[in-house]
């Protein structure tokens, strides 16, 4: 009932913010003007929409673009799979996600991603498909033409994390492979007659690659707790050859999560395009920052800004966990189009499809570990070491439990010794 009456509360919230915001727009017209001015100090971006396959730019929804998809150092969910292709060698859980996002008017766009994590490496899948209606009209209003427009990308993604310990987070290191075609509809001719075949000549096949780091570490930690407090992440994101002369929009990444208090995370992400027809045809760097904040076990608020150019970007989310489902609903205000209330909706669907038993393992490495301290304590030193090595057969990665091992091996080795000294006197 609780989770019941979290999301009823959350929807109706939504819907009064973006009703006041629409009646705000009307008592004051200037206001759009006013917020936009405070952030568009640089101007527009000359060299905006000089790439192809903007849809790899688009979000889908979710955790990421509620917090303003500076998301590449924080990778918690699968929603990392556009962000830092990294991310999927340290999930917790397997996961299956859909995405359905009312983007700009018209345009939808759909997804769906999976990921799930085998020991150290990370696998995943994911595919989306922006489309918007078509229609062409003559001289005369008459309509001539209709049909969708769409681009549609698959990805596929792996990662490995390498060096993981105890103390030592280690490095993930990933990369994607995406396939991406644009669908163009037949269009008409001078004359008004449509052309069979005519939006092949448009519609063009790209492909693309995305690489990505990810490590955390603790610092300035406030907290008790094993988890790290900091992360970094890196991606480059869209690399690959140009597409009928245009360049893809291709991103380099960088990104900060920092967790000062246990239930409240903050990130920030620097991005710069990079046009690789022409490099001076590349965008202007943007930034992004986002705030997580955990309220109970089952109930996640989010926030976001982002500033691409002189659009400012704002985004509120939340999530309810329904396990083992979670729903993630994102309201943005892009300050660039009109307060709306459905205008830019998101909704992600979530399965958390387990651990492979990776808990069930860690918790019984931990009370192995535990024994093996009460044996050593006793004095039984073979025994102690006994439970270590089978506590490190569950964890390899669980270094106090080596460390512990390698020092009672070693008193063994060096009592024996004395034993045989003793027999020689």
């Amino acid at each position: 009932m609780k989770r019941k009456a979290c999301l009823t509360l959350y929807l109706a919230l939504i819907a009064s913010v973006s009703a006041g915001a629409q009646g705000l727009s009307s008592i004051y017209p200037s206001a759009y003007e006013l917020i936009y001015s405070l952030f568009s100090i640089g101007g527009e971006d000359p060299n905006a929409g000089q790439t192809t396959f903007l849809s790899a730019l688009v979000p889908v929804g979710g955790s990421a673009e509620s917090m303003g998809m500076a998301f590449t150092a924080v990778a918690t969910d699968v929603s990392f799979l556009e962000l830092n292709p990294a991310g999927s060698a340290v999930q917790g859980q397997t996961q299956f996600a859909f995405y359905h996002n009312n983007w700009i008017a018209d345009t939808r766009i759909e997804s769906v991603a999976y990921t799930m994590r085998l020991g150290t490496l990370g696998l995943s899948l994911g595919g989306k498909w922006l489309y918007l209606p078509f229609t062409e009209y003559s001289d005369f209003a008459e309509r001539v033409a209709t049909g969708y427009y769409s681009e549609a990308i698959g990805i596929a993604n792996a990662s490995l994390h390498l060096f993981p310990g105890y103390y030592f987070y280690g490095v993930s290191v990933g990369a994607s492979a995406k396939l991406a075609y644009r669908s163009m509809p037949d269009f008409s001719n001078d004359s008004g007659q449509v052309i069979a075949g005519s939006g092949a000549s448009q519609s063009a096949v790209a492909v693309m690659a995305d690489l990505g780091l990810l490590t955390r570490f603790n610092l300035l930690k406030l907290y008790s707790s094993r988890e790290k407090n900091f992360s970094l992440g890196l991606a480059l994101k869209n690399f690959g050859p140009p597409v009928m002369g245009e360049a893809l929009p291709t991103v380099a990444t960088a990104g900060v999560a920092y967790k000062f208090l246990k239930p409240i995370l903050v990130s920030a992400d620097f991005s710069l395009p990079i046009n690789l027809v022409d490099a001076s045809q590349s965008e202007k760097p943007y930034w992004g920052i986002g705030y997580s904040m955990t309220v109970t076990d089952f109930w996640n608020l989010q926030a976001g800004f982002m500033l691409k150019g002189g659009n400012p970007r704002i985004s509120v989310g939340a999530a309810i966990d329904f396990a083992p489902l979670t729903l993630d609903v994102n309201y943005t205000l892009d300050l660039t189009t009109q307060f709306s209330p459905l205008n830019r909706m998101s909704l992600e669907v979530r399965f958390d499809m387990g651990d492979m038993g990776r808990s069930a393992k860690e918790a019984r490495a931990e009370d192995l570990y535990l024994k093996g301290l009460d044996a050593y304590a006793s004095g039984d030193l073979e025994l102690a070491v006994n439970y270590w090595n089978e506590a490190l057969k569950l964890n390899p990665f669980f270094d106090p439990a080596r460390e512990n091992r390698d020092t009672a091996q070693t008193a063994i080795e060096l009592r024996q010794r004395m034993l045989e000294l003793q027999r020689l006197e």
